[in-house]
This record gives C-alpha cells, structure tokens and sequence, in this order.
C-alpha cells in the first residue's frame, strides 16, 4: 500500500490542491490526513474536493482546531473515515486513530486518549502491519523541542499508547516546524507527515 500523509491544511484549498495533484502523481492506494484540516472549527471550505475529485480515498483524524461535531461533519458530508476511536483494516493493514488533541478549547484527558486509542487496535491488533494516526506527537519525543512552549510538550496517553501497542508507524503532525522529522520511540517509527505531505509505502 501507497500513502500520502499530511496535516495542518487549516482550510487552505491551495495546499490541499497540490497534495492532491501529489496523491495522484504517486498513484497513492490512500490520503491519511492528520489533524487541523480546517482553520478555527469554521465551515469546511472545501479542502477535501480535491483528493475526491482525484478519487482518492480519504481517512482523517481532528486536530485541536476543529471540534469532534466538526469532525462527525466532514465524515459525513464527504463520505469519509474519521478515526478519532475507530480503526479500519485493509488486507493485511490495520489502521487506528484518535485526535491525542491534549490542548486548547477541544481537549480530550490523556486516559481518554488512550482509551480512544486502545479501543481502535483492539479491532485491528491481529493484522500485520499497524498504523496508528494522531494529531499530537508522543510526549517526550525529540520533535517537541521544535513547537511553540504552548503545544511543544506532546501527549502522555499518545506515549502510552505508543509504548502499550507498538504500532510500526504514527502518523502525527501538529507541530509545525517539526514537518517531516521522524524518528523511533520503541520499535514505531513516528513521522511528523505536515503541510508538504510524506509518501509512506507499506
């Protein structure tokens, strides 16, 4: 399987545009889009047309910018996966998610983002190759240190759930000036996927 990741479009159509025009240059199997899709938890101004005019299958998790009612929105306005507690498996991959979004007015607790978290691998635990997407990194990864003191610090229930599942990838993004690194906590290899979108092969 073939991947285009990315995060933190903020209601950009044109940014949106050019990952779609990549998905499609890539012949990508699947969008994972992680988080902050829209700007301030306004209406959808049509970032997501674009990856389904190229027909390209999309699954999503919400960021700390748009609220869970918005989220439940744009899955059902487009036809699409939000795997804020769900999972989805596709042959021998399994994929999973939750926001991890620990800040600002659309917080979850951290038990609840594991919680989250736990229940969507319990679906897919005995696939292959697991996937977990977050908005937020793992707490005390070195991608942190390149945020704002605000939103630097990561989330603990992401952490745990990390370390507990041992997913082979996390996809997160939220920290902007952290767009592209990845590194490895345990045996995942966590990627911050971010506005220019990371092709990912399975």
């Amino acid at each position: 399987m073939k991947i285009l990741a990315a995060g933190d479009i903020h209601g950009d159509v044109s940014t949106a545009k050019k990952l779609a025009n990549k998905a499609e240059k890539e012949k990508v199997d699947l969008v994972v889009l992680a988080g902050d899709i829209v700007g301030d938890d306004e209406l959808l101004p049509g970032v997501i047309g674009p990856f389904l005019n190229k027909k390209k299958k999309v699954l999503f998790v919400p960021g700390n910018h748009e609220s869970l009612a918005t989220a439940d929105f744009i899955a059902d306005f487009y036809g699409i996966t939000n795997l804020h507690g769900y999972s989805v498996k596709y042959e021998n991959i399994g994929i999973f998610g939750c926001s991890g979004n620990n800040l600002g007015i659309h917080q979850i607790s951290e038990d609840e983002i594991f919680s989250l978290l736990k229940k969507g691998f319990e679906k897919i635990k005995d696939s292959k190759k697991k996937i977990m997407v977050t908005h937020v990194h793992p707490k005390d990864t070195k991608m942190g240190a390149f945020g704002h003191p605000l939103v630097k610090e990561g989330s603990d229930g992401v952490k745990k759930a990390v370390r507990k599942f041992q997913p082979d990838i996390l996809i997160c993004s939220h920290i902007h000036e952290a767009s592209g690194i990845e590194e490895k906590v345990g045996k995942t290899r966590v990627i911050n996927v971010g506005t220019e979108g990371k092709i990912i092969e399975i």
